[in-house]
């Protein structure tokens, strides 16, 4: 198997459950922390429980999107970031091949995977079903620019994270909220105190909400 320095995202495993892609009414991009396995975010589908929803867990080379901190300079980060951001290009593409659109599509990450796809949203940014960031913020160091293109036109953004996180600054995810609020999202912004880094039940139940709304649009 190749190590993460020798091989980028691209070719790597995308794992599905929930729908088949003609059946679903909607579809979920699940994005793994660093770490972690698609497998292991991919659990999250029987949590979610919604039917008619096709579920696509990518797996990103050596179980991390990119080496160092997301707060280090975008160059710290590269090649891996720049292909982290288009693998998931290619599967929105596939999605939109199978009449899934990105505004019937949910874009959720945890940790490493909720950055991912803030950072994606913003740089692509459209009418997407939903972006659910779970204890993430924006990719980048603080003076880095952030004039992104586009408008997110409403699509419902959620950022969850702990008080404590010591993975993610608080403020980090007050000043993505805020960014991603500029760029026209419809922005929920929960902080839950002395939690740590996790995923808690309000969470999942706001994502659960979110995906049987898109569902039944």
């Amino acid at each position: 198997m190749k190590s993460f320095e020798e091989s980028l995202h691209q070719g790597n495993s995308l794992l599905r459950s929930g729908a088949s892609l003609g059946a679903a009414q909607a579809a979920a991009i699940l994005l793994h922390g660093r770490g972690a396995s698609a497998a292991s975010i991919l659990a999250l589908a029987d949590e979610l429980s919604v039917q008619r929803v096709a579920y696509l867990a990518p797996q990103a080379a050596g179980n991390t999107w990119y080496p160092n901190s997301f707060l280090a300079p975008i160059e710290k980060n590269e090649p891996y970031l720049s292909s982290a951001l288009s693998t998931l290009e290619l599967v929105l593409d596939d999605l939109a091949r199978s009449e899934l659109p990105a505004r019937k599509t949910i874009i959720m990450g945890f940790s490493q995977g909720a950055c991912l796809s803030l950072e994606f949203a913003a740089r692509h940014a459209q009418r997407f079903g939903g972006v659910i960031a779970l204890s993430g913020g924006l990719i980048g160091p603080d003076e880095g620019p952030r004039s992104y293109p586009g408008s997110l036109s409403g699509t419902p953004i959620f950022l969850g994270c702990s008080d404590i996180d010591f993975h993610i600054p608080l403020a980090r995810v007050h000043y993505s909220a805020e960014i991603m609020r500029q760029l026209g999202g419809e922005v929920t912004e929960r902080i839950y105190p002395n939690l740590g880094h996790t995923v808690n039940d309000d969470e999942l139940e706001y994502a659960r909400g979110l995906i049987q709304t898109l569902v039944q649009s």
